[in-house]
């Protein structure tokens, strides 16, 4: 359910503070917790909260999304009418910020390719941390998998593959051997390498492209986030590569449904009827052995609108706020978001 409205710059300056949670009842829990840091619930499997601030004259959805810990798809889902770089002084602004927590082991760092998220467990702790990314293109995926953090660099140079140069060099943009640390060096000021060879988790120089799939399979993160988890982690710490488009998850005793949108590259391997399916399949074996009602329709909405936001498969009472209604392909706007995404392509 959304909240009532936070002013952008109140918004704005508790969240620098990490006080969020002082600003509305339905952000209590995130009190004097840094922005993308959450308790783990005691029982159940979501965290954080959908809400709405008012927008400043020189907001971008983009920069109100980083403010809030997301990226630009979460943003562009969440507020299908909204303009994408001029959201206009006084507008309200939805927040998607509730997530139910991917369906893995709470150890380690988990990264959810679907959802363009990253978590973070921290040991012998009861907070996880959650990032926005971006993550690989259709034709550079982004591996699945278990691996761990085999190299961590600070402020790292950047050798673009041959791979890399010689598509650049195709279209007439050609990159040197090596670019030193600094402003132009895609990889940012953090690299931690994985034990899949080629693949990175980094920092970047155009936060603009976080949370698109706009890289060359490698997690690349927002500046102030990757250096947090960076200061946190180590070689040898566990990486989990999922892809999980639905999740299920408990919360006050009833089961939510979040759904993103499929990858590019299964579109055409699955249709919605299918995806419904599968949903029904999934929430009937999390539901098993509990005397939890499934609305099953309620999840065919939640597949069908794939907005990111959760829905609580319990069937509407009249006059409840709905959940934002359409998918990404439906509503985003594409306002220059192919020329980011070009320009975004500059590395892995």
């Amino acid at each position: 359910m959304i909240s009532h409205l936070v002013p952008r710059s109140l918004a704005r300056i508790a969240i620098s503070l990490g006080v969020v949670g002082a600003l509305t009842s339905s952000l209590a829990n995130a009190e004097e917790l840094a922005r993308g840091y959450y308790e783990l619930p005691e029982e159940g499997d979501v965290i954080g909260s959908v809400y709405t601030i008012t927008a400043e004259e020189d907001d971008t959805l983009i920069s109100i999304g980083h403010d809030h810990g997301l990226g630009y798809n979460a943003m562009v889902r969440a507020n299908p009418d909204v303009s994408v770089w001029y959201p206009g002084e006084g507008t309200e602004v939805v927040i998607p910020g509730e997530f139910i927590l991917p369906d893995a082991p709470r150890t380690g760092i988990v990264v959810n390719v679907a959802e363009m998220r990253l978590y973070y467990y921290p040991a012998n702790s009861d907070i996880v941390q959650t990032y926005p990314i971006a993550v690989g293109r259709m034709d550079w995926k982004t591996p699945l998998g278990n691996t761990t953090i085999t190299e961590m660099t600070r402020n790292p140079s950047w050798y673009p593959p041959a791979s890399i140069r010689r598509e650049h060099a195709e279209a007439g943009r050609p990159l040197p051997g090596v670019v030193p640390p600094g402003p132009e060096n895609p990889m940012g000021t953090r690299k931690m390498r994985l034990g899949i060879p080629g693949y990175l988790i980094h920092g970047t120089n155009k936060p603009e492209g976080v949370g698109m799939r706009v890289t060359h399979g490698c997690i690349r993160m927002l500046p102030e986030d990757v250096e947090r988890l960076f200061d946190q982690v180590g070689v040898g710490t566990r990486v989990r590569l999922v892809n999980q488009p639905v999740k299920m998850g408990w919360k006050d005793g009833e089961l939510y449904a979040q759904v993103y949108p499929v990858l590019d590259e299964d579109e055409n391997q699955v249709d919605t009827l299918e995806r419904v399916t599968d949903a029904i399949d999934q929430a009937d074996a999390t539901a098993e052995g509990s005397d939890f009602e499934i609305d099953y329709e309620r999840l065919k909405e939640a597949v069908e609108a794939s907005s990111g936001i959760p829905y609580a498969l319990v069937p509407q009472q009249p006059g409840e706020p709905q959940p934002l209604p359409g998918t990404l392909y439906d509503h985003i706007e594409l306002v220059s978001a192919a020329e980011v995404a070009e320009e975004e392509s500059n590395e892995g």
